[in-house]
C-alpha cells in the first residue's frame, strides 16, 4: 500500500513538474531582429552582415530581417545573399510594415531567406537590373547582364525551393505581385500582421541552414532589436540624393552668407561642413559633374553679384545655371538614386526668389538718396556766417563749413540751400521760400 501511494505521488509531481515547465519558461533562446529601410548600400550590407555575424555567435535561435526596401547596389546585395545562404542559423524575412515593398535586390534577398514572409499591403517583384550611373550601354551588355541576374535568381529560388518561373519574370519582365499572389504561386510561406505572430506561426517549423537541419522553437523567445549604430545611421542617410541635394544647398546658402557678412563665421562654419558632407554623400551617388560643374557657376555668379551689383544680370545667370545643373546633377536611371523633382523646383525657385529679393533691397539702396557723410548735406538748407562774397562760412547740419556761391553775393545770416560738396567746400545758393 506504502508502495502505491509512493508511486502515486511521484507521478503526480512529474506532471506538475511537467505544467510548470511548459506553461512558466524562462526563454531559453533568443530571436535576432534586424531592420533594413530604404536603399541597400555597403552601410546596410555591413549592418545585416555583422548582425548575422553576432546572431551566429550567439547560437540565436534564429534572426529576422525586417525589410522595406526600393532597391540597391548589386556588390552590396550579393554580400548580403552570400552570408544568408551560408548561415549556420535560420535567416526569416519579413517584407514589412503595410505598404512597404521588397523591390529589385530586395527580391533577391526575400528569396534568399530560409523563410519569406509578408505583411498585409505589401508588394513584391520588379527585379530588373539598372545601370546605376546612367552611362549607355548596349544591347548585347544590357541582355548579358539581365542573363546573369536571370540565372542569379533561379539559383537563389531553387535553392530555397521557390517559384524559379516566377522569379525569372521578376527579373526578365520587372513583375510585382501582392503578398496573396505570393504566397499562392510559392514565393513566399506566411502572411502575419506583425513580428509577434509571425513568431508564433513560424514555431515548429523545420529549418535546414548551411549547418544542420532544425526544429525552429520560437514560443517563448526573447527577442533581441539589433538597431544601427548613429554613425551608420547617419553614413546611411547621407546616400539619400534629396538630403545630399538639401546639404549642397545649406552649404551654398552659408557661404553665401559669409561672404555677405565676413567675419560672422557662423554661417561659414556650417556652409563648409555642409558643403563636405554632400560631396562625401556624391561619392556614394552617380553623378554627372557637368551638372556639378554648372551648379558651382552658379553659386559663384551668385557670389560676383553680391560685389558687383549688375541689377539681375548675374543673378539670372545664376538661377539658370542653378535649376539646370540640379536636373543633370544625378545621372542614374534608378528612381530610388534620383533627386525629387519637386525637390529640385522648390530649392531653386526658392534659392533664385531670395536673391531676386535680395538684389531689389540692394537697388533700392544704391538708389536711396544718402542721409549722411558729404552726400547727405546736398539740398540741406543751412545759415551764413559770414557774407559770401562768393566765398564765406556757413552753418549747416550743425557743422560750420567753408562754402561759396556761383557768382552771387549773400549776406550775413541768410538762408542758403547746398548744390554740391566739392572737397571740403560747399557750392550753395541763397534759398527762397515758396509762399
Amino acid at each position: 500500500m506504502k508502495i502505491k501511494i509512493i508511486i502515486f505521488f511521484l507521478i503526480l509531481i512529474s506532471i506538475c513538474s511537467y505544467c510548470l515547465t511548459e506553461n512558466y519558461t524562462t526563454p531559453n533562446s533568443s530571436i535576432y531582429l534586424l531592420q533594413l529601410n530604404g536603399i541597400i548600400n555597403p552601410i546596410t550590407s555591413q549592418y545585416v552582415v555583422g548582425g548575422i555575424e553576432d546572431a551566429e555567435a550567439k547560437e540565436a535561435e534564429c534572426l529576422i530581417l525586417q525589410l522595406d526596401t526600393p532597391g540597391g547596389l548589386d556588390t552590396s546585395m550579393r554580400d548580403i545573399i552570400r552570408k544568408m545562404l551560408n548561415s549556420t542559423i535560420p535567416i526569416i524575412v519579413y517584407v514589412s510594415p503595410s505598404g512597404g515593398r521588397a523591390a529589385s535586390a530586395g527580391v533577391f534577398i526575400t528569396l534568399a531567406s530560409n523563410i519569406a514572409a509578408m505583411a498585409p499591403g505589401t508588394n513584391i517583384g520588379a527585379a530588373h537590373p539598372v545601370i546605376m550611373g546612367g552611362e549607355e550601354i548596349d544591347e548585347e551588355l544590357k541582355t548579358k547582364m539581365v542573363n546573369d541576374a536571370a540565372a542569379y535568381i533561379k539559383t537563389i529560388a531553387e535553392k530555397r525551393g521557390r517559384n524559379m518561373e516566377w522569379a525569372e519574370k521578376a527579373v526578365r519582365e520587372s513583375v510585382s505581385i501582392t503578398e496573396q499572389e505570393a504566397i499562392e504561386i510559392g514565393v513566399i510561406e506566411f502572411i502575419a500582421n506583425d513580428v509577434d505572430e509571425l513568431i508564433e506561426i513560424i514555431d515548429g517549423v523545420r529549418i535546414t541552414t548551411a549547418s544542420e537541419t532544425r526544429v525552429l522553437k520560437t514560443k517563448n523567445s526573447e527577442i533581441i532589436p539589433v538597431k544601427m549604430t548613429f554613425k551608420d545611421l547617419f553614413l546611411h542617410s547621407l546616400t539619400n540624393p534629396n538630403i545630399a541635394y538639401i546639404l549642397l544647398f545649406l552649404g551654398i546658402y552659408g557661404i553665401l552668407g559669409e561672404f555677405s557678412n565676413p567675419g560672422s563665421f557662423f554661417p561659414g562654419i556650417v556652409g563648409g561642413i555642409s558643403l563636405v558632407l554632400a560631396f562625401v554623400a556624391f561619392q556614394s551617388i552617380p553623378i554627372n559633374y557637368g551638372g556639378l560643374l554648372l551648379i558651382i557657376f552658379g553659386i559663384a555668379l551668385f557670389i560676383l553679384e553680391i560685389y558687383t551689383p549688375t541689377f539681375g544680370v548675374l543673378t539670372a545667370g545664376g538661377a539658370t545655371s542653378l535649376i539646370l545643373g540640379s536636373f543633370m546633377l544625378s545621372k542614374s536611371t534608378a528612381p530610388f538614386l534620383r533627386i525629387s523633382l519637386g525637390l529640385i523646383i522648390s530649392m531653386s525657385l526658392a534659392t533664385a526668389a531670395f536673391f531676386v529679393f535680395a538684389l531689389s533691397k540692394g537697388i533700392k539702396i544704391q538708389w536711396k538718396k544718402p542721409i549722411t557723410g558729404r552726400e547727405g548735406l546736398i539740398e540741406k538748407l543751412g545759415i551764413t556766417k559770414t557774407v559770401l562774397d562768393p566765398e564765406g562760412t556757413i552753418f549747416v547740419h550743425g557743422e560750420r563749413w567753408q562754402a561759396s556761391t556761383k557768382g552771387e553775393t549773400i549776406k550775413e545770416g541768410e538762408e542758403v540751400e547746398v548744390l554740391e560738396v566739392k572737397s571740403l567746400n560747399l557750392i550753395v545758393k541763397k534759398y527762397i521760400r515758396k509762399e
